[in-house]
């Protein structure tokens, strides 16, 4: 009688690991014999077997997590952009490219006469000589001989009024005077009958300011030729200066020694009226050119990084923005988003279907020295999960039946977890007995 054979037993409830943690395949076996076994792919029995991999344990944290959007942008100074002449002349000077020109330094030379470099937001648009002239060409004058030293004396407040001196205004005699003067002249050229000359000169002179009977006093005839205007009150505005009496003495005193004619006035196209100090990109022009033509073309001093975003990524980026910038040589430094584009263009280097871009301007606190142009990376921040439990993503077990697990520390035991943000290797974890400092094992 053949030897009775045991009673074939069932396989185990197999779990496969589909995430690539090799260092829980060794430690499962001693989940076995609490009824779950791992599912391992072996090879032929004659290959060697794999080293095993090192595992560790972390403790669960509780965290903020964000995502990052990484784009590509260009390290340079930013557009160029091009500065004209502002009054007729000959050029006689230019600078070089890559110079720097500051405050009250001459950008170029026309006709022989520096035209210094001032800061501010507009450029002048008339001349400035007559006294009391108030406007923001006038603050801008005030505020950059101040910042070169020079002392302007009282500048009234806004809210204070200002008189502007009266001009005399031509005006044109009215019709009945030239005819009344005509016919005085007449009568003067004609002599009249003895004695009545002298009668009627001497009621005239008895008669001067005097009314005639049952009329009023007569009115002081203005003199031909221009009337005297009214003495205007104008009252200072935020953002305005005025030109005083000390303001152009201080005009005068820059004017004697930068070399230009002393006047006391400044006309358009004496200086050049840009945002800041400036570096010069390109020269445009020649000597001997005309001066009212685009002579330079002129960049911020301070290195910038020019991203090209898409349209919807743009939206979601705001001013004051922090980034993290990669620079060639895996060398990373901290940068702020300082300025977002409003046009929408075109990428030159994108295909028909691709979406137009926004230029966002990037500045870094890294002088960045030796570096003038590069292709950088720049990380910005996306969604963000605030006060998160999170654990490393290689403490994640992928479970036959879906989801998953955190192995415990303490004794092997699997506890199944739902999953949440992905962010720099980390994995947000919420699910039943998951704490703070927990500790769970980890693939090192």
């Amino acid at each position: 009688m053949p030897a009775e054979q045991p009673p074939a037993q069932s396989p185990p409830r197999r779990f496969s690991r589909r995430a690539v943690v090799p260092a829980v395949l060794i430690l499962a076996m001693s989940a076995v014999g609490a009824g779950v076994a791992w599912s391992v792919h072996r090879g032929p029995s004659t290959s060697a077997a794999a080293p095993p991999v090192t595992v560790e344990t972390v403790a669960v944290v509780r965290t903020d997590l964000a995502t990052t959007v990484s784009l590509t942008g260009t390290l340079g100074y930013g557009r160029a952009e091009p500065v004209k002449g502002g009054r007729s002349g000959t050029v006689t000077w230019l600078p070089a490219a890559g110079a720097t020109i500051t405050r009250g330094r001459q950008l170029y030379r026309v006709d022989d006469q520096p035209v210094p470099l001032f800061y501010g937001g507009m450029p002048l648009y008339r001349d400035l000589a007559e006294p009391g002239t108030v406007g923001r060409d006038v603050r801008i004058v005030a505020t950059n001989l101040r910042a070169l030293g020079y002392e302007i004396g009282y500048q009234p407040a806004p809210g204070e009024k200002v008189t502007r001196p009266a001009k005399v205004v031509p005006t044109a005699p009215a019709s009945g005077q030239q005819k009344a003067s005509g016919q005085q002249k007449a009568a003067g050229q004609q002599k009249a009958p003895s004695g009545q000359g002298e009668v009627a000169s001497g009621q005239e002179r008895a008669g001067v300011g005097q009314a005639a009977p049952g009329q009023g006093a007569a009115a002081p005839t203005p003199a031909v030729g221009g009337t005297a205007a009214t003495p205007a009150r104008v009252v200072v505005r935020k953002g305005e200066g005025v030109l005083t009496g000390s303001l152009m003495r201080a005009i005068k005193r820059w004017q004697q020694d930068v070399e230009l004619p002393v006047t006391g006035r400044i006309g358009v196209g004496d200086v050049v009226v840009l945002p800041g100090a400036v570096r010069v990109d390109a020269v445009t022009a020649l000597r001997g050119d005309a001066a009212e033509t685009p002579l330079v073309t002129v960049t911020p001093t301070r290195k910038v990084i020019t991203v090209l975003a898409k349209a919807a990524e743009a939206g979601a980026i705001r001013r004051g923005d922090q980034v993290t910038v990669t620079l060639p040589g895996d060398k990373s430094v901290d940068g702020t988003i300082s300025a977002i584009g409003t046009t929408v263009t075109p990428d030159d280097n994108a295909g028909p279907t691709d979406d137009p871009k926004r230029a966002v301007t990037v500045t870094v606190d890294d002088d960045l020295a030796g570096i003038d142009a590069a292709d950088v990376q720049v990380d910005l921040v996306g969604e963000t999960r605030e006060d998160v439990l999170a654990v490393p993503v290689g403490a994640l077990v992928a479970l036959s039946e879906g989801g998953y697990a955190l192995q415990l520390a303490d004794g092997g035991r699997f506890v199944a977890v739902t999953t949440g943000m992905f962010a720099k290797g980390m994995v947000e974890v919420t699910g039943d007995g998951i704490t703070e400092d927990l500790k769970v094992v980890t693939t090192s």
